[in-house]
């Protein structure tokens, strides 16, 4: 029997939103995928761009939905974010707050006066996902960025998953501060490579498999921190993307949820399928059925085809190929 993904890593960084949850409603077969690393002794970190809640509060959210977790193994864009402006700033130095008292205090613990109002002395303004933030909160921003202050942003997510579907993320309003300052944030969390780096350490990992449900930020972020990565299809990612994903936000694994977690890794990786013939001709992805095809094996193949040819147009050349392009919600040219 061949042997589970996860058994190929000794630890998992598991994204939160859309990947675990979503919102206050858990993704079903998490919370046995993330027993079953604990029962195999494999390390588990809850890597998160939400900057919103301190670790102590993810906690208590994740076994709330029945997922043990501890403190420790929580590593937010918040601090992450701090973590990027001790290593600029002096001890001490003023920061203008946009976001959450979780991210205030992880500003203050990183040996930094945090502030909501522009003085005159502001080194510096940090901006991460709250729901309360509004337009007050982005003026006094904006007059510290003008006036020359470092702007690190937690995170640039356009979107966030919820149970309602997806609501505006901290991109959003980061694209607000932009448009009004013409000043482009350092970015601390996903997709760069620091947040999956630090957890990876904090795991005293030597070989860790990034989980995420974001090709922007989740699977961006594993290959700029040179890590294998298993794209789920339980928050934004979508067949459609996949398909034209660029070369900095390919996952390595293609599964349906974390449940995938104990299929084989041969089962799991883009590539060929001996159930699909997927031929490029004419700019088309022509896709022909053989065997007992399952969909997700046809978006594997598919993925393979496109990102070696550049063609995303698809074409079944019989019913079962085109019942499965349907399921996956691939138009045919």
């Amino acid at each position: 029997m061949a042997e589970a993904l996860q058994a190929g890593y000794d630890a998992v960084l598991l994204d939160l939103d859309g990947t675990v949850y979503q919102g206050s409603r858990p993704i079903p077969g998490a919370a046995e995928a993330v027993c079953g690393l604990r029962e195999r002794r494999i390390g588990v970190r809850f890597v998160t761009n939400n900057a919103s809640k301190a670790p102590e509060d993810v906690v208590e959210h994740l076994r709330g939905l029945g997922i043990d977790a501890e403190p420790a193994e929580v590593s937010t864009s918040a601090q992450a974010a701090a973590s990027l402006l001790r290593g600029r700033l002096a001890p001490g130095a003023t920061v203008v707050v946009v976001g959450a008292p979780a991210l205030e205090a992880e500003v203050a613990a990183a040996g930094l006066r945090p502030v909501r109002k522009a003085e005159e002395e502001v080194a510096a303004v940090v901006q991460g996902h709250w729901t309360e933030t509004g337009w007050r909160d982005l003026a006094e921003a904006c007059v510290a960025i003008r006036a020359g202050a470092l702007w690190v942003a937690c995170n640039v997510d356009a979107t966030l998953p919820t149970e309602r579907g997806e609501l505006p993320g901290n991109g959003s309003m980061v694209a607000v501060l932009r448009t009004a300052t013409r000043t482009e944030p350092v970015v601390a969390g996903k997709p760069e490579a620091p947040l999956f780096l630090t957890a990876v350490s904090s795991a005293g990992a030597s070989k860790a498999l990034a989980v995420g449900d974001r090709l922007d930020t989740d699977i961006a972020g594993a290959v700029a921190a040179g890590l294998d990565s298993l794209a789920v299809l339980t928050g934004v990612a979508t067949p459609a993307a996949l398909l034209s994903a660029v070369p900095a936000e390919r996952p390595t694994y293609l599964g349906a949820d974390l449940s995938s977690l104990a299929f084989s890794a041969d089962e799991l990786r883009i590539g060929p399928r001996q159930d699909w013939r997927v031929r490029s001709g004419d700019g088309t992805l022509t896709v022909s059925a053989h065997g007992s095809p399952d969909s997700l094996d046809l978006l594997r193949a598919l993925c393979h085809v496109a990102w070696e040819t550049g063609v995303t147009a698809v074409r079944a050349a019989d019913e079962r190929a085109a019942s499965a392009l349907a399921g996956l919600g691939l138009t045919p040219s």
